[in-house]
């Protein structure tokens, strides 16, 4: 039977109080469309704050706790499985970007951290989190086992195939990614493809779909020192031969739906058995940094 899915795509509104509001509506509303798996996008709780390096920002995580309890509750509230993407602190000087997954009884199903950690101006993640130490591991659920991974993970064929090897039925990338204004609309969109056609590709090359949720909205750099970022939007949902089901502008706040059928997964590799014709004992490079001689 095909499983209604949503994301909710949305800007950051000024404070957190206000965001959790309006993102626990749409999470209402999707569940009384109908979705039984709701996904939201990276960091959906605040401002993306690693636009700068600033240690007032690790107080975000203090209440990584709470957040946990609060959103157990909305998944349960709306008997929904809820994918949430959380700053999580485990001590002092040890932070990670954390998505935790909710089952329709609020129980925690289980949690990925963040495996790869981008350092670039306006994306300086390495200063506030630790690489994950959780594994590329499924996470089992009632509507499926999900690969959830994490933004910069999502450039990476190694992750999204270690989680289909180890049996995701959905892969699963809440994101964080935009445009600076001093880039030309031409490298603009150069990059929006890029990010489209490197998801796509992992759905084509697992025969998964793949659900990726970005945010929206222009947010200042925190500490002047950047121009800022915009959000470029345009999250989708593909099925397991990369096409297109539905797909958000770069600007409007919304819900994607999409219906997803666990059976399309065996239909679509009984054609293109991509794994069957993998070629396991000539992959020994992969271990390597770089396939030269040093």
């Amino acid at each position: 039977m095909p499983m209604k899915t949503a994301l909710i795509q949305q800007q950051y509104h000024d404070n957190k109080e206000k965001t959790l509001q309006i993102t626990t509506t749409q999470v209402v509303k999707a569940a009384q469309n109908g979705a039984t798996l709701v996904v939201l996008q990276e960091l959906h709780q605040t401002e993306y704050f690693c636009q700068c390096e600033d240690t007032k920002f690790f107080n975000y995580a203090d209440s990584f706790q709470d957040d946990v309890d609060y959103w157990s509750s909305v998944a349960k509230e709306n008997n929904i499985v809820l994918v949430t993407s959380l700053f999580e602190k485990r001590t002092a000087g040890l932070y990670h970007n954390t998505s935790v997954i909710f089952e329709k009884d609020g129980s925690v199903a289980g949690k990925y951290r963040k495996m790869h950690i981008p350092d670039d101006p306006g994306f300086y993640e390495k200063f506030y989190f630790t690489p994950g130490d959780l594994g590329f591991e499924p996470i089992q659920t009632s509507v499926g086992k999900l690969g959830v991974l994490i933004c910069w993970d999502q450039w990476y064929p190694e992750a999204a195939r270690i989680m289909t090897l180890k049996g995701a039925e959905i892969l699963i990338y809440p994101t964080a990614i935009g445009w600076f204004d001093e880039d030309s609309i031409e490298e603009k969109q150069r990059q929006l493809d890029s990010w489209v056609t490197i998801q796509r590709s992992h759905a084509i090359a697992n025969a998964i779909p793949v659900i990726s949720c970005n945010r929206v909205g222009f947010e200042d750099d925190p500490s002047g020192v950047l121009s800022g970022t915009h959000f470029w939007g345009n999250s989708f949902i593909c099925g397991a031969q990369g096409e297109i089901l539905t797909q958000a502008t770069q600007s409007e706040e919304t819900i994607l739906y999409a219906e997803l059928a666990h059976e399309r997964t065996k239909e679509v590799r009984d054609i293109w058995p991509f794994l069957r014709d993998r070629r396991i004992e000539e992959y020994d490079c992969l271990l390597k940094r770089y396939c030269d001689k040093n």
